[in-house]
């Protein structure tokens, strides 16, 4: 088995270089990045400039995925990509199955899964998955998992605050790791019980551990008995409070939260670990906007009215002014180039002058090299990659793990 990666939305290349920091044996075979009503794609050309020479770019890398047949994607061992938090139901269409909403890109991944079946299977999403849809929580993500285990993969996931293993950002995202049954991994683990491999021997309990949990804290559901694993029904009537951590395999799902320890650095890396000592006067707060920036980051009892004519007050708590620096960064949005009360405010190491972050400086935030997104994009798209963007250091671990796993598949 090769270390042959294809990737999926892949932004401006967080995937790629967290897997080939980790070794140089990982190669990405195919990338599709396509950013829907843009004119320039600004990511693509970053992802294409950094990565041209080392092949993987072909003819479909810039279009939407959904154009793409399955016959012109690669085999792959390893399948990777962030994919958006959508409506993920379906619905039944008489003779030609089930039918998803159209532009939902979970269905695209799916497409590919039951063409390709690749052995191993890594995404990534924002934490309120496993929660959606409000009003029928868990909905989406028992959909996901219920395609995985029709399509013969088991599933491991993990909330994981990049924050909390040592890393500069409190990042909080879902990872998804999927294992086809035919794997010698799979075998491996099915002689595991649920315990064990939740709290030490699973893919992500053993690169990000946790501390020691109740047994009988795991909560279960079994999709085959409940649900035969029928997609629609799924998406009709399930509803289940999944924790941050968990597994299926068998059809039978099981979570439970859990707590990290142990962090993966020598040190908790800070804001002030990665922020640059001299910086251009642009990114200078002026005397006239902190009053501005006061009122944004401060807390607000504000009396509005609905469109139904009901008076209510909208609260909001105070955000630390600025940002302590001898802690990890807070989550980067994709707003992080506006006057926005989530923008991040740091007193300059240099002045003590109040100011904003710089591109490099969120690059670092993430874990890419320096000057990453300096490819002739314009200067706030590079913070909204940023914010779009993944934790390195999170993927080069995991990085290693799979290399240690597919190792000992040949």
């Amino acid at each position: 088995m090769d270390y042959t990666i294809c990737e999926l939305f892949a932004g401006v290349g967080g995937f790629r270089v967290g897997f080939e920091k980790s070794s140089p044996e990982w190669k990405t075979v195919w990338a599709n990045q396509w950013e829907p009503s843009k004119k320039v794609q600004h990511a693509f050309e970053c992802y294409k400039k950094h990565f041209q020479n080392a092949g993987g770019v072909n003819e479909f890398s810039n279009k939407d995925v959904a154009e793409v047949p399955t016959e012109n994607i690669p085999e792959h061992t390893l399948l990777v990509g962030g994919f958006p938090c959508q409506d993920y139901s379906v619905a039944s269409t008489g003779a030609k199955g089930i039918q998803g909403k159209k532009g939902v890109l979970w269905w695209e991944i799916e497409r590919i899964l039951e063409a390709k079946r690749p052995p191993f299977v890594l995404l990534e999403n924002v934490d309120r998955l496993l929660k959606s849809p409000s009003k029928q929580r868990g909905r989406d993500f028992g959909i996901i998992i219920s395609c995985f285990a029709k399509l013969g993969y088991s599933v491991e996931w993990r909330v994981i605050n990049a924050a909390e293993y040592g890393f500069q950002q409190r990042r909080r995202r879902t990872f998804i790791f999927a294992v086809h049954n035919t794997t010698k991994y799979y075998s491996k683990l099915e002689n595991k019980n649920v315990y064990e491999e939740i709290q030490n021997s699973g893919f992500f309990s053993s690169i990000f551990n946790v501390e020691t949990f109740n047994e009988e804290s795991i909560k279960s559901i079994d999709l085959k008995e409940k649900y035969n694993l029928d997609i629609v029904e799924v998406s009709d009537k399930f509803k289940f409070e999944f924790k941050n951590s968990g597994i299926c395999k068998n059809g039978v799902i099981y979570t439970v939260e859990t707590k990290p320890c142990n962090i993966l650095t020598e040190k908790q890396i800070t804001l002030k670990d990665i922020l640059e000592i001299k910086v251009d006067e642009k990114y200078i707060l002026s005397e006239n906007d902190l009053e501005k920036w006061s009122y944004m980051k401060g807390p607000k009892a504000i009396e509005r009215t609905s469109k139904e004519g009901h008076k209510y007050v909208f609260r909001e708590g105070a955000i630390a002014f600025p940002d302590p620096i001898d802690r990890p960064a807070r989550t980067m949005l994709t707003s992080e180039a506006s006057k926005n009360r989530s923008t991040h405010v740091v007193s300059d190491i240099e002045t003590g002058k109040l100011r904003l972050l710089t591109p490099l400086e969120c690059e670092r935030i993430n874990g890419f090299p320096d000057n990453w997104t300096n490819t002739g994009m314009t200067h706030s798209f590079r913070y909204f990659c940023m914010g779009n963007a993944l934790v390195v250091n999170l993927i080069e671990h995991m990085g290693r793990k799979l290399h240690e796993i597919i190792k000992l598949e040949s």
